[in-house]
């Protein structure tokens, strides 16, 4: 066994997020009958709470349906960026659609950092919230024309960006992308807060309540165990849609990437960083207590197409000791997001429907990707288009992303064929589309190569598209 695997066995299970680690336990209650409201909506992260606030801010009824406790999904295990520089998107956007999607795209992303800025000093909110600078950096000179042509695509869309090729960070780069007043927080402060505000006045947050079903139609209904709630309106905000009509799970791509929260002794970078493609990720954060850490992520992969996956958060560890004085790994965790194809998310109106929208696919960006959801989708069901709709909306023809969805779904195409040749070896299968499931040892769950689903050891729905639980789970013996 290497040094490196025996490393990694220090992240076999157990693994808790900063964030739900210094935030207190919510106890709202669970849907006791049938419900009549406005506005349905599916899913209390932050592109749900964001779109019932609006929407309750503009005189609806709404009501939050959550399947467990609110904030406890993939919100909670964010690194939590807000900021409108995500990697080398505004290069990608103006080349494969044109310059006026990479404006409109910033235009969006600049007004949710607005939102959530305006959202903690209305009500104030004690989240932890300060402005700071983005970059996206990178210590090999090859890549250094790609970041000074995302520079200028970033200027063209609108936004202050610079080149620079001085950081703090501790080790010297080639270039980086700079973007000053972007920001940081403690989502799930800022979340309950908002939550708090959702609540009451006609409107609800139900915990413990799984929708089971959503029907369009003139007035729509979410079926749940305890009930049914009917609505003009649902709003899907569950990282990946409960009712799938558009499609969405051969339109997008899930991945994972893991983080640690560290002590270190000495001083900790100023701003926020990233590398093109996400290698890895890097923020400070300050707890209103004073507890400081360091926040470093990376090692992202394809959903179920990983075997090491204690080993991924032993090299994160790595590469930080590498560069700083670390003296304690304090918290870690592993998050999910999918990205769609032509690197644009899925906001609007769920393909042929009338009254059920969605978002999804916000990549590794789901801070301003979901606000700006619950910005564009609160517009629309008040009737009224955000300037930016077009850019987001789900029914869109993919052009941009075509050659990559082919080669993706031909892809899962043969992961499906060998998956069934090889049924005999005992591994359980996906619910959605009867996939061999694979174990990954560091969360201790059952993770889809095909689409991403992922199910506890006992068989619960972790992540989408599966909606059913595994009837015949069990915990791999491990060698």
């Amino acid at each position: 066994m290497t040094a490196e695997q025996q490393s990694g066995q220090h992240y076999e299970g157990g693994h808790q997020s900063l964030w739900l680690a210094s935030s207190g336990r919510t106890e709202y209650p669970a849907l006791m009958g049938d419900a009549t409201v406005d506005v349905a909506v599916i899913g209390g992260g932050i592109a749900g709470l964001t779109t019932a606030l609006r929407l309750k801010e503009e005189g609806k009824r709404v009501a939050v349906i959550e399947a467990g406790r609110i904030v406890q999904g993939v919100t909670a295990f964010t690194t939590a960026k807000i900021t409108s520089l995500h990697g080398l998107i505004y290069d990608h956007l103006a080349r494969a659609f044109d310059e006026e999607t990479a404006q409109l795209y910033a235009e969006a992303n600049q007004a949710a950092i607005g939102l959530i800025a305006s959202h903690v000093d209305r009500y104030s909110i004690a989240c932890d919230f300060e402005r700071t600078s983005a970059y996206t950096y990178t210590t090999e000179a090859k890549q250094v024309d790609k970041i000074q042509a995302e520079v200028e695509a970033a200027r063209k869309a609108g936004l202050a960006a610079e080149f620079v090729t001085q950081t703090s960070l501790p080790f010297p780069v080639a270039g980086a992308i700079r973007l000053d007043n972007q920001a940081q927080f403690h989502p799930r402060k800022y979340l309950l807060g908002l939550a708090q505000l959702v609540n009451g006045d006609g409107s609800s947050i139900w915990e413990q309540t799984k929708a089971l079903e959503v029907e369009d139609c003139p007035r729509c209904r979410v079926v749940t165990a305890q009930g049914v709630v009917t609505a003009d309106a649902v709003v899907m905000a569950t990282h990946f849609p409960l009712h799938d009509n558009g499609m969405y799970f051969a339109r997008m791509e899930p991945y994972r990437s893991y983080a640690l929260a560290l002590r270190v002794d000495g001083p900790l970078p100023e701003g926020m960083y990233i590398t093109p493609n996400s290698e890895h990720s890097i923020r400070r954060h300050r707890l209103s207590d004073g507890q400081e850490f360091l926040l470093v992520g990376g090692e992202g992969h394809k959903t179920g197409k990983a075997d090491d996956t204690p080993e991924r958060y032993a090299r994160v560890e790595e590469w930080a000791r590498r560069h700083w004085n670390v003296q304690e790994v304090v918290y870690s965790w592993s998050t999910q997001d999918f990205e769609t194809f032509d690197r644009i998310p899925f906001i609007g109106l769920s393909g042929g429907a009338k009254n059920l929208y969605v978002a999804t696919g916000f990549k590794g960006w789901g801070m301003t990707s979901g606000t700006l959801a619950g910005l564009t989708i609160s517009q629309e069901i008040l009737g009224h288009e955000s300037p930016w709709a077009k850019v987001f909306r789900p029914n869109r023809i993919e052009m941009a992303g075509v050659a990559d969805m082919v080669k993706a779904n031909l892809g899962v195409a043969k992961d499906f064929m060998v998956d069934h040749i090889n049924k005999g070896e005992g591994a359980p299968t996906c619910t959605h589309m009867g996939c061999k499931l694979n174990w990954n040892r560091a969360e201790q769950s059952w993770d889809c190569p095909c689409h991403g689903s992922r199910f506890s050891a006992d068989g619960a729905v972790l992540n989408g598209p599966a909606q059913k639980p595994l009837e015949n789970a069990y915990r791999p013996v491990e060698a």
